[in-house]
């Protein structure tokens, strides 16, 4: 008893330990890794009979919660059917001859430690062939016998399951359920007659007294059982029919920190979506400018050759001061001209209309001017010193707005000489 006792606390220590592989699987809420069991088979008094010659038949249902990869606890039952010689005269486990053709039952609870789990490791998913340590508990009944009444005991169970998880999604398990199982009140030990009991126990056994014992493992009162039984392992919250493996426990600190991450790219996303509606809003505003520069007619004014000097107007629209493409042979007029000679210089006078505030106009008008100096230096490589470059102020020169927003080119062409 004390080397049982010690044995199944060792077990109980080493599946507390790989309990905390609970913490690193899918699969752990209490509504998954239920299974269902039917089984069946033979059972037969563990000493002094011979196993198949005084077999019986036994059949039963087991409803089982898998609690870890390596521990289950479950609920059974079974019953005896009253088939073989133990009939005939007192039994030497369960009480006098039935009745009935059930005769036996059992209710209990048991745990089942999965010793592949607990040795190999869980790997992510049930080993083909995996071996389970079992021992349950519970209550014993034995049924109405010819001279007595119903009578009462509990037993205890230990055993060995032998599993085969079939398939790919190991929904259904095959086993073999070999145990040995013992009477613990020891309700009528021996057939009084086949083993040298007394006559008067004999006679009292037979008057339906109970000859019980003190609480005990005796292997006289003890039975054998050898089970076949069909699984089934109902589906789990993580889509399968088993734990499956977390790759990693995560720690608050480290949700804490993803948490973080994740609010940063939502930041980022939002800002990067700002940014494109701008970027948008932008490309629209260049694609209607396009279409109305290409749109707009070429202005190019007429100067008189005069043999003291050359002109060449560059206009620009309302509110800007950039030379638009279809200003642009008004500057290389110039630009060539200057490159063919080489001692010419050039006078660049900005205007801007009367339109809008005052102060404003005088920036936009300097800022014309500015602009033909900087093209004419920078795309046309004329030397600076021979562009004198200032704002006018307003224009009223031309009767047309559009046309005083200019800047007017004038050539010293006698230097050019």
């Amino acid at each position: 008893m004390k080397k049982i006792i010690l044995l199944a606390a060792a077990l109980l220590g080493m599946t507390a330990a790989q309990a905390q592989v609970a913490d690193h699987v899918y699969g752990t809420k209490f509504t998954d890794n239920w299974s269902v069991t039917l089984k069946g088979g033979a059972v037969s008094p563990a000493h002094h009979y011979a196993f198949w010659k005084n077999a019986r038949g036994i059949f039963g249902a087991e409803i089982r919660k898998q609690v870890t990869p390596v521990l289950g606890l479950g609920v059974e039952g079974e019953w005896t059917i009253n088939t073989s010689s133990w009939n005939k005269a007192i039994t030497p486990v369960w009480g006098l001859h039935s009745a009935t053709m059930i005769d036996h039952q059992l209710v209990g609870a048991f745990a089942a430690f999965n010793l592949s789990n607990l040795f190999g490791g869980y790997k992510g998913a049930p080993r083909t062939l995996e071996f389970e340590a079992v021992a349950g508990a519970g209550w014993l009944h034995g049924y109405k016998t010819a001279n007595s009444a119903d009578m009462n005991s509990w037993y205890t169970k230990y055993g060995v399951n032998i599993n085969w998880n079939l398939g790919e999604s190991k929904a259904w398990t095959i086993s073999l359920k070999p145990s040995i199982f013992w009477d613990m009140n020891n309700v009528n030990q021996y057939n009084a007659a086949q083993n040298g009991y007394s006559s008067t126990i004999a006679h009292d056994l037979q008057a339906g007294k109970s000859n019980r014992q003190q609480t005990r493992y005796n292997i006289n009162n003890a039975a054998v059982e050898l089970e076949a039984g069909v699984t089934y392992h109902f589906g789990n919250s993580n889509g399968q029919h088993y734990f499956t493996l977390c790759p990693y426990k995560y720690t608050q600190a480290d949700i804490d920190q993803l948490n973080g991450q994740i609010n940063n790219l939502r930041n980022q996303l939002s800002q990067a979506q700002s940014d494109l509606a701008n970027c948008n809003a932008r490309a629209d505003q260049l694609a209607r400018d396009l279409a109305a520069c290409k749109a707009q007619k070429p202005q190019v004014i007429e100067t008189k050759d005069n043999k003291e000097s050359l002109e060449s107007s560059v206009f620009f629209k309302i509110g800007k001061w950039d030379i638009t493409r279809d200003q642009m042979p008004n500057v290389e007029r110039i630009a060539n001209y200057m490159k063919r000679n080489s001692a010419s210089t050039v006078v660049v006078k900005g205007y801007a209309s009367k339109d809008g505030p005052e102060a404003v106009n005088l920036k936009l008008a300097k800022n014309r001017a500015a602009a033909v100096k900087d093209c004419l230096v920078n795309k046309y490589k004329i030397n600076a010193n021979r562009i004198d470059a200032a704002g006018n102020g307003i224009s009223e020169m031309f009767s047309e707005p559009e046309w005083n927003r200019v800047s007017i080119c004038t050539i010293d062409k006698n230097l050019g000489k």
